[in-house]
């Protein structure tokens, strides 16, 4: 497949490809949602500092560069709202997101992965997942709006964040 675009923007949101410049930005957004994301995403558990961004944001580059994921910061105008990855399956993507907290309820990561979604399967993918734990209903009701439909569910990985309970619900949606 292709590369994606580094920038797509919206009228009320852009997705910008993460640089190395964005470190305090993300320790800051991460850090300032405390148990909103750590409750359900192991990385932010037990606090995020300046440093696990930087080696966050080492990762997205070099995901970026061999292919293995394309991940986005998500802004609202000059603010960091949150971050939303395509990483690259077998023969399709799996689609992953977070908010701040203050950005939450918006509908902000449904209007931010229509567009990955589709350019997706533009450049090829034959399907899109997005997986959550079965207790998230926020984050299941993003693929529910977005016209996925439940596949599977799936032991996660034993790294889980509090709130996790093992299991995954995995949404799917083909290509058209």
């Amino acid at each position: 497949m292709e590369t994606p675009a580094e920038a797509l923007t919206r009228d009320e949101f852009t997705l910008t490809r993460w640089r190395f410049a964005d470190g305090s930005a993300l320790a800051a957004a991460v850090s300032g949602s405390g148990a909103h994301l750590a409750d359900w995403l192991p990385w932010a558990a037990g606090g995020y500092t300046a440093d696990d961004a930087a080696a966050y944001l080492r990762l997205t580059h070099d995901n970026w560069e061999t292919g293995r994921a394309y991940e986005y910061a998500v802004r609202v105008g000059a603010e960091l709202a949150g971050g939303i990855g395509v990483l690259t399956r077998d023969g399709g993507v799996e689609l992953g997101y977070w908010l701040v907290r203050g950005f939450t309820g918006r509908g902000l990561i449904t209007r931010a992965a229509a567009p990955l979604i589709a350019d997706a399967f533009r450049r090829g993918a034959g399907y899109v997942e997005i997986k959550h734990d079965e207790l998230n209903a926020r984050s299941g009701a993003i693929p529910a709006r977005l016209g996925f439909s439940p596949a599977r569910k799936e032991t996660a990985d034993p790294d889980r964040a509090p709130a996790c309970t093992g299991t995954a619900v995995v949404w799917r949606l083909d290509r058209p």
